[in-house]
């Protein structure tokens, strides 16, 4: 009785909305940025992501006007590339990983992208059960990817992202995601 009356007077945990990374936004992501990764991007990198780079698309997801995540993706004809994703740690536990996976996924097929490809560290169980969720598969190991400790890189690509299969499954996905 006690934890049916706890849980029932938890806030429901606000939506996490997601728009365009802006070069305002860059501090904030710097800081999840170092609280996430051991080897971090300088924010100059991603200044030029943002500032130069014409096939780059970078999303921030803001929970009550805080910025709690980050992700961003190349689209390059019919490939598109995650080149990162990223979960203030508070944050973490609450499907923002996937909430931006999905939107990248999003933005790559409204782009034309018929396949995703992405990097994960091999030691990476949590991202790597994710990605298979949405139909990544392990095509091959970059050996010493990662300089800061010389760890391997599992590259994952899904496929046919235009595919009625690709879609089908998708919009399950999606609907059983929502639905929680």
């Amino acid at each position: 009785m006690k934890a049916d009356l706890e849980r029932a007077s938890a806030p429901e945990p606000a939506r996490m909305e997601i728009g365009p990374m802006t070069l305002a936004d860059i501090g904030p992501v710097m800081e999840i940025e170092r609280a996430s990764f051991s080897t971090t991007w300088p924010a100059d990198a991603f200044y030029n992501e943002l500032h130069t780079n014409k096939l780059a698309h970078y999303f921030v997801g803001r929970i009550a006007g805080r910025i709690v995540a980050y992700g961003g993706i190349w689209v390059i004809f019919e490939d598109s590339h995650v080149t990162t994703i990223a979960v203030d740690p508070v944050y973490r536990g609450r499907k923002l990983g996937e909430t931006m996976l999905l939107h990248l996924l999003d933005r790559a097929i409204e782009g034309g992208a018929a396949w995703m490809t992405l990097e994960v560290r091999e030691s990476n169980l949590a991202a790597q059960q994710l990605y298979r969720k949405y139909g990544f598969t392990t095509v091959t190991t970059r050996k010493g990817y990662y300089s800061d400790n010389n760890e391997n890189a599992l590259v994952m690509w899904a496929g046919n992202l235009k595919g009625e299969f690709f879609r089908s499954r998708l919009r399950a996905l999606r609907s059983r995601f929502e639905q929680r």
